[in-house]
């Protein structure tokens, strides 16, 4: 029995999967609608796809350096516990090892690679573990390093994930110093790397902010404008102390900079290292959760 495009969309809007997997469903069925819904309900698409409709903000931000390649990535559940979960973990290393085998250019390229180790695609991979672990399971983002000394730093079991690239001169082993760097990034979460990144409409701000502050306090206000401007210039260098990571003041050691610490640190085993760059994923960051009212939802079964 043939079938038409209108077919596919119709499947589509049935089930939920997606084109090509309803394109699939309907040649194996040979355009007999009952029998591709099926088709979609043995092979877990459509199950998957209707989970894929909750909101997954929980799972687990990861880092590695795979085969000289720094990767991070994050995949998102529903519930937190599953990140405890072996098979979801194995998963999500899984997907790591996908992207320094495959250094995909974006999320969908990533989605459409084999999945590490499988003749499976990541997104086929992504719908089987839906099956597995009966949560909505996304891949959410990725980044990764080709160049460099890539330092990774998992933390409270992916809660948050940090990969530090950095440049190193004379064989060094600047595992520790990236290690610091990258914990520094998990606790306080830079704005910006360094203050040489802080753009002009950002400092304009902070300069319109801090003038309204002193023109609305009666001890300043009188005061000379170049003096006004010499407390602002005081103030920025606070901002780029507390908003810039290489300025912040070293976690564990206050008395020097991020960027004092890693020049010392750097000296001290012979030779240079140079903060190129970072990436923080925090899991389910910018993801609204749902709020649940447990009280409303059993009223709602009880038909109350």
């Amino acid at each position: 029995m043939a079938f038409t495009a209108a077919d596919v969309k119709n499947l589509r809007e049935m089930t939920g999967c997606g084109m090509m997997d309803c394109k699939k469903a309907l040649v194996a069925a040979d355009g007999n609608m009952d029998k591709a819904v099926e088709w979609l309900r043995e092979k877990g698409l459509a199950a998957s796809q209707k989970k894929a409709s909750r909101i997954a903000a929980e799972g687990m931000a990861y880092a590695a350096v795979i085969d000289g390649v720094g990767v991070v990535v994050e995949v998102n559940a529903e519930t937190d516990f599953v990140a405890k979960n072996e098979k979801f973990v194995d998963f999500v290393k899984g997907v790591a090892n996908t992207v320094a085998e495959c250094k995909p250019a974006d999320l969908d390229a990533l989605m459409a690679c084999k999945y590490a180790g499988s003749e499976l695609t990541v997104q086929e991979q992504q719908q089987e573990m839906v099956l597995v672990i009966g949560e909505n399971i996304r891949v959410r983002r990725f980044a990764f390093f080709t160049e460099g000394v890539c330092v990774p730093y998992i933390h409270a079991g992916g809660k948050i994930g940090v990969l530090v690239n950095l440049e190193v001169s004379d064989g060094i082993d600047a595992t520790e110093i990236g290690k610091d760097v990258a914990m520094q990034i998990a606790a306080l979460n830079p704005r910006f790397w360094d203050k040489s990144q802080v753009t002009q409409d950002v400092l304009d701000h902070e300069k319109h902010i801090m003038l309204a502050q002193m023109a609305n306090d009666p001890k300043m206000a009188s005061k000379p404008d170049k003096v006004k401007e010499n407390i602002v210039m005081g103030k920025l260098n606070k901002f780029y102390a507390e908003n810039c990571l290489l300025q912040q003041e070293f976690v564990k050691d206050n008395s020097m900079t991020v960027e004092k610490y890693i020049a010392s640190a750097a000296k001290a085993l012979g030779g240079s290292v140079k903060f190129v760059d970072a990436i923080r994923f925090a899991k389910g960051e910018g993801i609204e959760k749902k709020q649940e009212n447990f009280a409303e939802e059993i009223a709602k079964q009880l038909g109350k």
